[in-house]
């Protein structure tokens, strides 16, 4: 989550303009460099990555790292050349394949690796890119990529990384593309000897090399987002805890990581790890990592969605370092880092965009379970007056969806117009036994997997029995929300209705909640006109309802 919301006074105006780092509202210009990155082009799409072997050293005096990655892949074709990619302000000192040297020329971010012998169809391979330099250190994590290299009021180091979007080259050599996890990875990180170093998944070993560092040797088991690979360096107090899945009874170990000076409130805040995975995993589905654990890890930047490792860093306060995103109130009964981060372990970390700009289905899942957390602990009205108090944040000024093969997401509305597009579509639904199988099932089927939207799409066709594609453009591919055009007229002690769907996308045929003398009734309008007559009823006893549908209504205009 690096586009997160940092002064809750400016929220009243435009939270959109706040939730972008690669969204600046200047118009695209794309160019060579974005077609490298965001492109899977044939010598990127001819091998699969199956495992990375990361193994560097970071001096935290100089900002500079060292080391290597061994790049395990499998050929989907005939290779002779592929590409891998480095930001170029890295010095590569060699590449090796079998112990000897390869060819590579560079291009902005990208490194084009030639081989001697051409690697055979269906084989297994490995590279090893050994490099140097000092990263990028962001101004402002996590709105920009880049090392964070700052101190505690102890004057300790306190050190991490956060590079979503920016991309995880921007400090070690990989595919960096998210269609590519690794199966697996193992993250070995070597530093000084007075700090912990925390990374994802399970600490195999820590080895003091008596120079005054130390090594930390971890592995992920499950496949991995390049973003998500994490690093974090402190004077941590660590304390560890267990949670026993409601869903089959598994134990997930639960690790917490903390400045020695916040430990109190800390042991307070955690709580509410508990009671969010009873109410994830009961939407949701089972947490998708038991083998790698769940930490928490606080760093010296606001959050993001490390997997297994979640970057912490809400000052221990309930809300949006301590402003309720939604002005209702309900935003201050959960700490936003804590649920929204934890929330892409299932949505992003587990199932995850194929392109970056199909990001809706981290973010817009993600500010939605906020909805859900708060529905499962206080209730629908709860949650419902969440939803509309994030309605203020949404601009409506350019599509969810961004343009695909460039490395560029759409519209910061992904997050809570995601999240209203949800609502109207479970309450379009009207079954909330299939809405919930929907979402549990989209855990499911699509489980370690690498999505668009359009799989989003097909699933929710296939099990709500519905055709939802010209809903799903109108909300995703165009800014504009769907207008309800509205004539209400009295006419003989009866009401007059007369409406219409004003939309971008053709055969919009979305039914709509109205109430008619405070009963609840279903219309279908559509995007011809229609009229219907109400028998005893006074203009004043009609209404939408405009807390299960996000639309635009346009009455007697």
């Amino acid at each position: 989550m690096k586009k997160l919301l940092f002064l809750f006074a400016i929220i009243a105006f435009s939270t959109n303009t706040l939730f972008a780092q690669l969204g600046t509202g200047l118009p695209d210009r794309f160019t060579r460099k974005d077609s490298l990155r965001g492109t899977l082009s044939n010598i990127r799409n001819n091998y699969d990555v199956k495992f990375y072997n990361l193994d560097i050293e970071i001096d935290i005096e100089k900002k500079f790292i060292s080391g290597f990655n061994e790049i395990t892949f499998l050929a989907i074709e005939n290779i002779s050349r592929l590409q891998i990619d480095l930001f170029d302000n890295m010095k590569i000192n060699k590449i090796e394949h079998n112990n000897k040297s390869l060819n590579y020329t560079r291009e902005f971010n990208a490194v084009f690796i030639d081989f001697s012998k051409t690697i055979t169809k269906g084989s297994v391979s490995k590279i090893k890119v050994f490099y140097e330099g000092n990263p990028i250190v962001a101004k402002r994590a996590p709105w920009d990529g880049g090392f964070v290299f700052k101190k505690d009021k102890n004057g300790n180091a306190h050190v991490a990384v956060a590079c979503q979007g920016t991309g995880a080259s921007l400090w070690w050599p990989n595919k960096d593309h998210q269609s590519d996890e690794p199966d697996s990875m193992a993250i070995n990180i070597t530093s000084s000897s007075l700090y912990e170093e925390v990374s994802n998944g399970r600490l195999r070993a820590k080895k003091d090399l008596g120079n005054g560092y130390t090594r930390f040797e971890w592995f992920v088991s499950n496949p991995i987002n390049n973003y998500n690979v994490s690093v974090n360096i402190a004077d941590y107090y660590h304390w560890t805890d267990t949670y026993t899945s409601k869903v089959d009874g598994e134990i997930l170990s639960l690790d917490y990581y903390v400045l020695k000076d916040d430990k109190e409130k800390a042991l307070t805040q955690f709580e509410q790890v508990k009671p969010m995975m009873d109410a994830f995993e009961k939407r949701f589905g089972k947490y998708a990592f038991y083998t790698d654990g769940y930490k928490l890890v606080q760093t010296p930047y606001l959050g993001m969605e490390h997997q297994s490792c979640v970057a912490y860093g809400n000052a221990f306060k309930n809300g949006y370092l301590g402003f309720d995103l939604s002005g209702s109130g309900e935003g201050m009964k959960f700490d936003y880092i804590i649920i929204h981060e934890t929330a892409h372990e299932w949505w992003g970390n587990n199932v995850t965009s194929y392109d970056i700009a199909d990001m809706w289905i981290h973010e817009g899942f993600g500010q939605y379970s906020e909805v859900v957390y708060l529905e499962e602990l206080y209730g629908r009205e709860s949650a419902t007056k969440y939803l509309n108090g994030i309605k203020k944040g949404i601009g409506n000024k350019e599509p969810v969806i961004g343009p695909y093969g460039v490395n560029k997401e759409g519209s910061g509305d992904m997050y809570p117009k995601g999240a209203l597009f949800l609502n109207t579509l479970r309450n379009y639904i009207n079954d909330d036994k299939i809405w919930w199988d929907i979402i549990k099932s989209i855990q499911t089927e699509y489980r370690h997997k690498n999505i668009s939207t359009n799989d989003v799409l097909a699933l929710m066709n296939k099990k709500s029995g519905k055709e939802l594609k010209p809903i799903f453009d109108q909300y995703l591919k165009h800014a504009n929300l769907p207008e309800l055009i509205l004539y209400t007229k009295s006419e003989n002690n009866a009401l007059l209705l007369t409406y219409q769907w004003k939309t971008d996308v053709s055969d919009f045929n979305m039914p709509i909640d109205v109430f008619i003398n405070d009963e609840k009734q279903r219309i279908y309008p559509s995007n011809t006109v229609q009229t219907k007559r109400y028998e005893n009823v006074k203009l004043e006893n009609f209404s939408v309802d405009k807390n299960g549908f996000y639309i635009k209504i346009s009455q007697n205009k």
